[in-house]
């Protein structure tokens, strides 16, 4: 879990968000609290709040009073929207940059994304172990 090149705050709300993307943390579900997180990955509480707060600052999390946190209604498709937006800026961009400067256009593109996604299905049919696509 401790990934020593991010802040650990961060690390907890990619953990609670990663959890509510493949839905063990359904919406509208119980939170786990500061103290729960602090002390199941061993961190200070103010440490894991600062990561649920971020949470909270982005609508994916609301505190209850006296209750505790839950998963806001809606916060999957969020999260969703917010990673497919990251996922472009990080990997599509400089895909169709590099394309480009290759001067292979959209199809051509198309065509090796769906030549390698079809060798990655064969190679993974062949052993589960070797490669996920």
């Amino acid at each position: 879990m401790i990934d020593d090149a991010k802040p650990l705050f961060t690390q907890i709300a990619e953990k609670v968000e990663d959890s509510i993307l493949n839905g063990t943390l359904p919406e509208l579900s119980r939170a786990p609290s500061t103290n729960e997180l602090a002390s199941f990955y061993s961190i200070n509480p103010a440490t894991a709040a600062k990561g649920i707060n971020r949470l909270v600052d982005k609508g994916v999390l609301e505190k209850r009073r006296g209750i505790g946190m839950f998963v806001t209604e809606g916060a999957r498709a969020l999260l969703i929207n917010e990673h497919r937006t990251e996922f472009s800026e990080n990997f599509i961009s400089p895909l169709l940059s590099e394309a480009n400067r290759l001067g292979l256009g959209a199809k051509d593109v198309i065509a090796l994304i769906e030549e390698r996604s079809h060798e990655l299905r064969l190679t993974t049919a062949l052993d589960p172990t070797e490669a996920k696509g």
